[in-house]
């Protein structure tokens, strides 16, 4: 049984396409999988969230649950500080996922925007999580200028910390990639320590189910049963432009 811990580089940078596409091949393999989202922000009581439209990519036979939710688009701190809504911190988030993980081959967390995020007043995080869990991390990141400097400062901050972050996926791969994507797909898994396990295409989000499960396939690497080659992708991007 194993838990992953899925942090990214900020907002907005793809972590919730790539938690259900590492759902979704889970899924096709035969696992149980459970997914968690301990903090959603920025929506309000019976709106669909994040674990709605993992489910809608991956498949319903997920296990889902989140353990608090909060109107304002801010830090669950911030929202919650906000709101006056009760927040949820490691020990909680540690327990629920423990629960999951008894009873399913795979167990993820997808976090609220990057690892150092406060989830309450005493500045817990999702590093803090990952520690208490002794789970691998994953980092999704962005594929552009700027992502490099997020990637190593994560990365370090979780090797301090003693996390073992096992790879980057680009989570939002464009269909024209610039000079700076492109030579990120080498500069990335060195700024973070850690293997490029994936690059998902922009858009993939707005996939029917089937044609979901299959970029996720050909996007994730076989760590998580996937077809990606790091360094083929690599090759092919830049004959392509």
């Amino acid at each position: 049984m194993t838990t992953l811990v899925i942090t990214g580089t900020g907002t907005d940078v793809g972590k919730t396409v790539a938690t259900a596409a590492i759902a979704a091949l889970a899924l096709a393999q035969g696992q149980r999988v459970a997914v968690l989202k301990p903090a959603q922000t920025g929506v309000v009581p019976g709106e669909a969230g994040d674990l709605a439209e993992v489910v809608r990519l991956a498949g319903k036979d997920l296990t889902i649950r989140e353990l608090c939710r909060f109107p304002d688009p801010l830090s669950p701190e911030a929202a919650s500080r906000r709101s006056g809504l009760p927040t949820v911190g490691p020990a909680e988030i540690a327990a629920a996922a423990s629960e999951l993980d008894a009873t399913h081959d795979l167990t993820l967390i997808e976090g609220a925007g990057g690892l150092l995020v406060r989830f309450d007043a005493e500045g817990s995080t999702l590093a803090d999580v990952a520690w208490s869990l002794g789970a691998p991390v994953v980092l999704v990141a962005q594929s552009g200028l700027g992502t490099l400097n997020v990637a190593a400062l994560t990365a370090e901050v979780a090797t301090r910390r003693g996390l073992n972050v096992v790879g980057v996926i680009i989570g939002s791969w464009p269909a024209d990639p610039d000079l700076a994507s492109l030579e990120n797909l080498q500069d990335l898994p060195v700024a973070a320590g850690a293997p490029l396990l994936g690059v998902l295409p922009a858009g993939l989000g707005s996939a029917d189910r089937d044609s979901f499960a299959e970029q996720a396939r050909r996007g994730l690497s076989p760590w998580f049963g996937g077809e990606f080659d790091p360094e083929a992708f690599t090759a092919a991007a830049n004959t392509h432009n």
